[in-house]
């Protein structure tokens, strides 16, 4: 385990950026979208990366209701002709969605590497409520508990 101490940026910033989520510095991308194996400055694999769909959700949702809502603004404040309208907003959703796709893959990338993101493993089946956070309430009424207040 590499014992250097890293002054990591915020996982906005580093996203913003398109940057390496533990330096800061490394190029995340080898590609418009395809994420590099490792970092190359820090050398931090970036194989735990896995954003699958949500960039491309997230960016089209958010596009979409944007241009959608200043196109029905527009609409109804100009009037324009129905060639306008198609000359704008399809360049305009597809101009959006290109342009803010990187930096939220980036972001995505950064919250996975902060917060330590992780397949799913078998062993944590049925381990909720271990811990003593939770009460087994079966067959226990409400004046059988401790009282929290």
């Amino acid at each position: 385990m590499d014992a250097t101490r890293y002054d990591s940026p915020s996982s906005l910033s580093a996203g913003l950026r398109c940057r390496c989520p533990r330096c800061g510095e490394g190029k995340l991308f080898s590609g418009f979208l395809t994420v590099a194996k490792s970092c190359d400055r820090c050398g931090l694999d970036f194989s735990f990366a896995d954003p699958a769909d949500g960039p491309a959700f997230f960016v089209m949702s958010g596009v979409g209701i944007v241009v959608t809502a200043l196109w029905a603004w527009a609409v109804v404040m100009f009037h324009p002709p129905l060639w306008v309208q198609f000359a704008t907003v399809f360049p305009a959703l597809i101009g959006g969605c290109l342009g803010c796709l990187r930096p939220v893959k980036a972001w995505l990338v950064a919250e996975q590497y902060l917060h330590k993101a992780e397949e799913a493993r078998w062993d944590s089946i049925g381990g909720h409520g271990k811990g003593g956070f939770t009460y087994d309430r079966r067959g226990v009424s409400d004046r059988d508990l401790p009282d929290t207040h």
